[in-house]
């Protein structure tokens, strides 16, 4: 008999999301973790924008999250796609830009990228 154990698969990232999310909203002067009327966190609220991270393969879920955030604070929506293989999620970069980038169907929304040579950490 054999027996297989379900263990998660986490993937190994050089920095957390929360270390690149630091380090964006922290220059910036924004609020880490706004909380909103329903236990919705904003990753970094600015006075202009609403802003969510995410890596890379989930920018279509960063879109999603940054709509939802830019509603409820009456801010422009934003995305800080991080992108620790820039080759590989090029591709991703283009989905996100793409979408949001049709004034016709989202008339405000603001992109960013974030990659781990921006990181201003003493200790990697």
């Amino acid at each position: 008999m054999i027996i297989f154990l379900s263990v998660p698969a986490y993937a190994k990232h050089q920095y957390l999301e929360k270390e690149y999310q630091a380090e964006w909203c922290n220059a910036r002067g924004g609020q880490m973790e706004y909380i909103l009327p329903d236990k919705a966190r904003v990753d970094c609220l600015l006075p202009d924008m609403a802003v969510e991270f995410d890596f890379a393969p989930k920018w279509a879920e960063c879109i999603g999250q940054a709509l939802y955030y830019g509603k409820k604070t009456n801010r422009v929506p934003a995305c800080v796609l991080i992108m620790e293989h820039p080759i590989k999620d090029k591709i991703y970069l283009r989905r996100l830009r793409t979408t949001v980038y049709n004034r016709k169907k989202i008339p405000q929304f603001r992109t960013f990228t974030m990659k781990p040579e921006m990181m201003n950490v003493t200790n990697p």
